[in-house]
């Protein structure tokens, strides 16, 4: 099975490259834990996707420390992948966003894949209850959400985007992209729409488990998108976007699947100081070895 974390994000709000800051008592990134988790359950495949100037950063400071069995892609997401036939001619700082990112891993993935982002802390059961439904579901299209309780995904120092989730049972039927979330009076409040929320939602926090049959998707996606020049020079394409596309139009069935665990991020500079005191605090517990890697 496969793992792809997404790391090319800019971390602005966090002011420097938060994948690459030494989080764990011995100088850990915070993706080398979900990365050691996912070992432990049966992954034995890691995709990494980062900016072009950090894949040879990445690949030095990860191969070192993971298994030798375990394979290792570390790629660069790019604005100039695109499809086969399309061009852009504008001007973009920005990738192409976290749709684009997974579809960059293409020509190295061909089974069940869990897909999430590096700067986040999923806990140690979401992998496993991740790989338990890839197994499950390892030849049919249906893909899953790891899925998280609003309430438990805020942050002390602002507001946080997240996909809040409309689910009938365990089955996915809409995921809403809501971009200011914060705690207030017990409730959380979108600052954008005004919506109110009772904190006991699912949301999603961009941890899917996806069927190969994406990558067509979004590559379909794509080609429209590059079509429509505001689109294409101010927006991004997103996986929550895509799956629904493909749940709505019955190409596949989607799952909410608990995490079972606890999740912490590091979105703002201030979240540092507790992303840390998390990590040392769960080592100490013998939840983790210390140092994470024996030596090779």
């Amino acid at each position: 099975m496969t793992l792809l974390l997404m790391a090319a994000g800019s971390g602005s709000r966090y002011g420097k490259l938060k994948q690459f800051d030494d989080l764990g008592p011995n100088g850990e990134f915070l993706m080398e834990f979900g990365i050691y988790d996912a070992l432990k359950n049966g992954f034995d495949h890691i995709v990494l996707i980062t900016k072009k100037e950090n894949v040879s950063l990445a690949e030095d400071h990860l191969r070192p420390r993971i298994p030798a069995n375990i394979k290792l892609d570390v790629l660069a997401q790019e604005i100039t992948d695109l499809p086969e036939g399309c061009s852009f001619s504008g001007e973009r700082k920005k990738p192409w966003g976290t749709a684009h990112a997974v579809w960059t891993a293409r020509n190295v993935i061909n089974g069940p894949f869990a897909v999430l982002n590096a700067d986040d802390f999923y806990g140690q059961s979401a992998y496993a209850n991740a790989a338990n439904f890839a197994r499950e579901h390892n030849n049919d299209n249906t893909f899953a959400l790891v899925g998280y309780t609003l309430k438990d995904t805020l942050s002390e120092h602002g507001s946080v985007s997240r996909g809040v989730c409309q689910v009938n049972g365990d089955d996915l039927v809409s995921v809403d992209e809501r971009l200011k979330l914060e705690p207030k009076d017990g409730k959380v409040l979108d600052l954008d729409s005004g919506n109110e929320y009772t904190g006991d939602e699912q949301v999603s926090m961009n941890f899917w488990v996806c069927q190969p049959s994406i990558f067509e998707k979004i590559e379909s996606e794509f080609r429209n998108f590059l079509a429509d020049e505001n689109l294409a020079t101010t927006s991004e394409l997103y996986i929550p976007k895509t799956v629904q596309e493909m749940l709505q139009a019955g190409e596949i069935k989607v799952k909410v699947v608990p995490s079972g665990g606890d999740w912490f991020g590091v979105t703002y500079a201030s979240d540092r100081e507790k992303a840390v005191a998390n990590l040392q605090e769960k080592t100490d517990a013998g939840k983790y070895p210390s140092p994470l890697w024996p030596k090779q």
